[in-house]
């Protein structure tokens, strides 16, 4: 089994990157929103791809687009929106998400009734004027636009068009389907493929003719084009596209011969898939994973980058992974900054040695990704030669005025990104559009101006909670011109992101609580509103204040199951320990009861960061069910590598001083805890084809010095009901986990849209 040792050494340093010297605010360590190297002279100064200038080195990555469009595919509003706010916010070159060429072809992409959740540029003309309003759009700003272009989805696409249209997806050979492994996909045929290559072509034409500035190609992350142009996927025998290389060569020379000599091409790649490195041979033999052994080297990827550039290829972006290791090329929040820095300066170097230069005559620009969005860190890159270019998804969701603000060195007021993939990734996995958790304007531009019009009323307004609901509903109806104070019992703010930034892999948490503190301080300054901190406030303080509008932003109040003998061993709550890591004292042994996403991020801190043996015990099939697929494999990967067993299908039914006592379903079909290279399918998705879970139960023991609960908790909105049983202001309001004990996402997400309609 081949392995590459630069990506090893890459993928084992992705668990315990901060136990290395040297990892704050560096490349592979954690990221910061400081300004040291401010003025940034390199982030913005213009660069050449083909005879196409672009006015600064800052790519807008393609982040969605997925729902954002009539049912046609022709972007509508919404869509148009939301990529001017990203042009008007300063980017350099701005790239559409996915465009599928292969409607009628793969399967997967088209939806009963011919409709689409994807833009179209292959439809008829029908589609057009929305891609040229698009184009002139985002020209006003100064911003370039490139479409990137999708030959399908294959294997990763929706197998429910098996269900729904009888249809199989498929594949560049006999490949199991990534969301249902006993669902096949089947080989697609070279005549096939010829097709989706002219409808590429063509596509690529229409976007030139429409005023496009580019085509991007998605070749990467183990999608159908590199299902083709990867022997890990394409295991074919005959035909012209037995060679791995042939089809993205093709692909690349009819697109080139419909658009000229100087139109640009762009092209997505990993180095390497990473399947093998993350895997091991073990792990490689699993029946979803045995087919795909013979990924591609560095050595083949480099090789391969070259032919395309002599195809006429222009400018290439490169990272790594695919969905099986889907935490690799969508890092989230435990990655570390600038995971990927690595992966272009080996490209770079590589070019620089062999002098390759596109058939242009032009040096071959490299895009960096991989978590980027701190400006001083993405400035480096590019001066010290990692990169040419950097290219930034979520940080520009979660704030457009990126560029803007670190060009005028308002770094301090950047939103970061918390690498949470709430809503820009797993919306649309559920159903819906890329969105953002710290922006509730992503993709409600159309809706929400950015400068909300002045209250008509001021009011007096009263807000109950500085947590993330809390302070965003106060800055949006301050800013409106109401009268706001904010109380907060604590004495910071932030609520649950406090103790949810203590753990290392927590950075981008710490550095979004931060934000918060700074927006308000600015706001204080700027509005009438005021902040009481250590503020305990009751019915009684409230009614003194003859508020027009109270709203409750309190949160949730933990909980523990009713658990016999917890007064035996040492019982602590998660969120308390986080905030308290003295209550470890002498703990080594320590289990962890609820696997959800507080529960498994506090095993990884106590493994990783305290040396705790871990034991996490989950009444659930899955460990974090319902966090974003790259969250939990990433959690999980690390944890099962530090050694932390994960013990699901489980339940405690007491404790005493032998240990944690529980009752385990030991049924031949349980998930594998550990799986990492498989999805939990939506709620809404049924899978017929997957083996039916017996009930044979097992009781264990589990030795602990600490046991740590880490069991949700409940909406602590006891002070909202009592406020309207007493009707003590006209208005009342209860929003974020107090409501609803949800997310980041949907706390912001109410708080916004109550603060610019109060």
């Amino acid at each position: 089994m081949k392995t590459d040792a630069k990506i090893q050494e890459l993928v084992d340093s992705y668990g315990n990157w901060f136990t290395k010297p040297d990892y704050e605010n560096s490349a592979g360590g954690t990221g910061r929103m400081t300004k040291d190297l401010y003025p940034y002279s390199a982030m913005f100064s213009p660069i050449q791809i083909n005879r196409t200038k672009i006015k600064n080195r800052l790519v807008m990555a393609p982040m969605g687009n997925i729902d954002m469009c009539e049912e046609t595919g022709r972007p509508n509003d919404k869509m148009l929106q939301y990529f001017f706010a990203r042009a008007k916010g300063g980017v350099g070159l701005i790239t559409t998400g996915l465009v599928p060429v292969s409607h009628g072809i793969d399967n997967s992409i088209t939806e009963p009734g011919k409709l689409s959740y994807f833009p179209r540029i292959d439809r008829s003309r029908t589609v057009f004027a929305g891609w040229r309003d698009l184009a002139q759009g985002v020209h006003s700003f100064g911003a370039k636009i490139f479409i990137q272009l999708t030959p399908g989805l294959g294997r990763v696409g929706n197998p429910q068009c098996l269900v729904n249209q009888y249809k199989f997806p498929v594949s560049a050979s006999f490949n199991p389907n990534f969301y249902i492994s006993q669902i096949p996909c089947m080989r697609l045929s070279d005549r096939k493929l010829k097709r989706i290559i002219r409808n590429a072509g063509q596509a690529a034409a229409d976007a030139m003719v429409a005023g496009i500035d580019g085509v991007y190609l998605h070749g990467h992350e183990g999608y159908l084009l590199e299902q083709m142009t990867n022997p890990a996927f394409n295991r074919r025998k005959l035909g012209r596209y037995a060679d791995w290389q042939r089809f993205g060569i093709d692909l690349v020379k009819e697109l080139r011969r419909r658009v000229g000599p100087h139109y640009p091409i762009m092209y997505r790649i990993d180095l390497s898939l990473a399947l093998n490195e993350t895997y091991g041979e073990e792990g490689m033999n699993k029946p979803s994973l045995r087919k795909f052994k013979n990924g591609r080297t560095i050595n083949e990827t480099l090789d391969y980058m070259e032919n395309l550039v002599k195809a006429g290829v222009d400018i290439f972006d490169v990272d790594l992974g695919c969905y099986d290791n889907w935490w690799l090329p969508h890092p989230p929040s435990g990655m570390p900054a600038g995971c990927f820095l690595e992966v272009s300066r080996i490209v770079k170097e590589r070019f620089k040695e062999r002098g390759i230069k596109s058939n242009a005559g032009f040096e071959v620009p490299i895009v960096a990704v991989g978590k980027l969005g701190y400006p001083d860190l993405a400035e480096k890159a590019i001066r010290d030669g990692y990169c040419d270019m950097v290219m930034l998804g979520r940080p520009l969701l979660a704030d457009p005025e990126w560029p803007n603000k670190a060009y005028s060195g308002r770094v301090e007021e950047i939103t970061p990104c918390i690498g949470c993939q709430e809503g820009c990734i797993n919306e649309f996995v559920e159903g819906g559009h890329p969105q953002c958790a710290v922006n509730p304007r992503t993709a409600f531009e159309h809706i929400y101006p950015e400068n909300p019009p002045k209250a008509e009323r001021a009011k007096k307004v009263a807000v109950v909670g500085a947590g993330p609901a809390g302070v965003t509903f106060a800055l949006a109806a301050a800013k409106r011109g109401h009268h706001v104070e904010l109380f907060e019992k604590g004495s910071k703010i932030g609520g649950k992101t406090i103790p949810g930034s203590v753990p290392k892999i927590k950075f981008d948490i710490e550095n979004y609580r931060k934000h918060l503190e700074v927006m308000l301080d600015k706001a204080q300054k700027d509005y009438d509103l005021k902040v009481h901190m250590e503020t305990q406030v009751d019915l009684n303080k409230l009614k003194e204040g003859s508020y027009d509008c109270i709203v409750f932003a309190t949160g949730t109040k933990e909980s523990i199951p009713p658990i016999s003998g917890l007064d035996k061993i040492r019982t602590v709550q998660a969120t308390e320990l986080l905030l308290n890591p003295e209550l470890l004292k002498d703990a080594k042994s320590v289990v962890v009861v609820g696997g959800g996403e507080v529960g498994c991020e506090t095993a990884y801190w106590l493994s990783y960061e305290h040396g705790c043996q871990v034991k996490v015990v989950e009444m659930l099939p899955y460990f974090m069910d319902g966090a974003c697929t790259a969250n939990r494999g990433h959690l999980i990967y690390y944890m099962k590598k530090a050694g932390v067993e994960l013990i699901n299908y489980a339940k405690v039914v007491s404790i005493d001083q032998d240990g944690v006592h529980i009752i385990r379903n030991v049924s031949k079909n349980v998930p594998d805890p550990y799986n990492t290279w498989q999805p939990i399918l939506p709620k809404n998705i049924e899978n017929p084809l997957a083996p039916k879970i017996g009930n044979e139960e097992k009781e264990f023991v589990l030795k602990a010095d600490l046991v740590v609960f880490a069991t949700g908790g409940k909406p602590d909105d006891s002070l909202f009901f009592e406020a309207q049983a007493e009707r003590i202001a006209p208005e009342l309001y209860n929003i974020g986990d107090s409501f609803s004990g949800g997310r980041v996402l949907e706390a912001t997400r109410a708080a916004y849209a109550l603060g610019v309609r109060l």
